[in-house]
């Protein structure tokens, strides 16, 4: 249909944080050999499947900025960055290993979407305000097909932005299932402001 938008949203492959099992957030990792792997096979299967796109959008952060680099050159699609998909904020947390941080910053009982995390880190609304942002900027480039290369985090913000779902509180509330290279298929139509969601794969 005239004026639609096609828009992808994947979340990276596996990053080398994750093989050593630290906090993520802004820590920027680059992708593992699994990864890469990960992300290749995701490229062989938007051909297997006819995924085509204009443009890819993709995270400043390492593992975002490669995965999507490594489906631009598979796809021949060229890829631009934006740092509104970055990960959240996490603070002090980032790249510190996850039994360490549990010693040096226990949760709180209760933290409120107003509150900055840990101090130096970003508040829930302020997160989800800037997804609101990153999204914004894609539709506003008009009709296309666009995929977005991101974060589990961002990509949840943005997904819950979209269906008008509450902004968490103290980790409660709806959240979206994107594993390694995962992703959401999406069409929206500006003339109508309907977002249709035509397929989810969280693997």
């Amino acid at each position: 249909m005239e004026n639609e938008l096609r828009v992808t949203f994947m979340r990276h492959a596996r990053s080398r944080a994750d093989d050593e099992n630290v906090h993520e957030g802004r820590y920027d990792s680059p992708l593992t050999g699994v990864g890469r792997s990960q992300v290749r096979a995701r490229a062989e299967f938007f051909k297997r499947e006819n995924f085509q796109f204009d443009l890819i959008v993709a995270s400043t952060l390492l593992r975002a900025k490669e995965s999507a680099e490594i489906i631009g050159r598979e796809l021949n699609v060229g890829v631009e960055t934006d740092p509104d998909w970055m990960e959240f904020d996490t603070g002090p947390l980032a790249g510190v290993p996850l039994d360490e941080a549990k010693v040096r910053f226990p949760q709180p009982a209760f933290r409120n979407p107003y509150e900055k995390f840990w101090e130096t880190g970003e508040t829930e609304w302020g997160f989800h305000a800037r997804a609101v942002r990153a999204v914004e900027k894609v539709v506003q480039r008009g009709a296309g097909r666009y995929l977005v290369v991101a974060h589990g985090g961002i990509l949840n913000a943005a997904m819950r932005m979209i269906v008008g779902a509450s902004v968490p509180i103290n980790y409660h509330g709806a959240w979206f299932h994107f594993a390694d290279t995962g992703f959401v298929r999406t069409i929206y139509y500006p003339h109508k402001h309907e977002w249709h969601f035509l397929e989810m794969r969280g693997e």
